[in-house]
């Protein structure tokens, strides 16, 4: 589906991140590890929601910790997109086909001396998520309204660091680190108040 295609919610979403300026990440980019991650969208009950995941105690990376699907780039990608879906249809088994692509957020460096470019998808309804056992430990489906309210979001100050630590508190979960800094910007684009 191309952007002239895209209808309501979709459209909307879309128009709110190419009118927004990607910010690019201070320093070099070399000796860093290129990725791609997916932030995924969809309707349910009349509501927008975002899909997360929380990785498993056993992957080479960012253990326990809350993301979104994705991973780092492989030889055969075209490019960070192509590696986001792959590593969402591995691990969620999320066909490329089925996603509608929306519009790209600033890409991030990472402490772990990652450079993501993060992509904001549609996901159609209903879909069957199937994590793979070895990496996801817990789907976590969030309503964005829930998300954007201002009284579970708190910022430490971190010695050495310019911006304060985000950390959303979402239920059980932490939602902190570069998936913290992506959803605070897509929350920012769809209308919430920026974090300061």
């Amino acid at each position: 589906m191309s952007v002239a295609d895209l209808t309501g919610w979709m459209a909307e979403v879309n128009a709110r991140l190419r009118t927004r300026s990607r910010a690019k990440p201070p320093g070099s980019r070399e000796g860093l590890r290129r990725a791609g991650v997916l932030v995924p969208l969809f309707v349910r009950d009349a509501r927008l929601w975002v899909l997360l995941t929380r990785r498993t105690e056993s992957v080479e990376h960012h253990r326990g910790q809350i993301s979104f699907p994705g991973g780092g780039e492989e030889p055969d990608d075209e490019d960070l997109y192509a590696a986001a879906l792959r590593e969402t249809e591995e691990e969620l088994a999320i066909s490329a086909e089925d996603v509608i692509f929306l519009g790209a957020l600033s890409p991030i460096v990472t402490v772990t001396n990652f450079y993501v470019e993060p992509f904001v998808a549609a996901v159609p309804q209903p879909y069957q998520w199937r994590p793979a056992e070895a990496e996801i430990a817990e789907v976590i489906e969030a309503p964005l309204a829930a998300l954007m309210d201002p009284a579970i979001l708190e910022q430490k100050p971190m010695p050495g660091r310019d911006e304060p630590i985000l950390f959303y508190h979402f239920g059980s979960h932490v939602i902190w680190g570069a998936t913290a800094r992506i959803l605070s910007e897509l929350l920012a684009a769809l209308g919430a108040p920026t974090a300061s």
